[in-house]
């Protein structure tokens, strides 16, 4: 059975990575679900919101993504994750996701290593390509740019 991923993070991101990877992974819906945390949500709620999540998932098995280290949604994550069944890794990212989709028939501790490896992989600068900084040839007046 697959390991169930909940994404916990302040709104909107936790439904946007959530509807941005059933994109890809449509037939995921059911094993990977979201909580988006709102600024003035209580604490006490937000915990009590995960803890259906979790049980919504029906997963042996859980990886827990949350934004950031320190802040509300880690917080209460850290409060729910048991590190058996459970994991919980912060500054979850769109390639961190994809990749736990994809692998998530693997078993918790090799999901954790790709969520990692996956998420500090695709950081990385972009070089500028060169269409954007040579000049158009004046003799050109037909082209247009359309830009949006």
């Amino acid at each position: 059975m697959n390991t169930g991923i909940l994404i916990i993070a302040h709104a909107p991101l936790a439904s946007a990575l959530r509807e941005c990877v059933l994109h890809v992974y449509p037939e995921s819906a059911a094993g990977v679900l979201a909580l988006d945390v709102h600024a003035n949500d209580a604490t006490e709620a937000t915990h009590q919101a995960v803890i259906r999540l979790l049980e919504q998932l029906r997963a042996p098995n859980t990886l827990v993504l949350t934004d950031v280290f320190g802040a509300t949604p880690c917080n209460v994550a850290q409060k729910v994750v048991d590190g058996v069944h459970s994991r919980l890794v912060a500054g979850v990212n769109l390639p961190m996701l994809l990749r736990t989709v994809n692998y998530r028939h693997e078993n918790l501790d090799v999901l954790v290593a790709r969520a990692l490896s996956g998420g500090a992989q695709c950081i990385m600068q972009v070089a500028v390509t060169a269409p954007q900084n040579q000049s158009r040839k004046s003799h050109d007046q037909n082209h247009h740019d359309h830009q949006q």
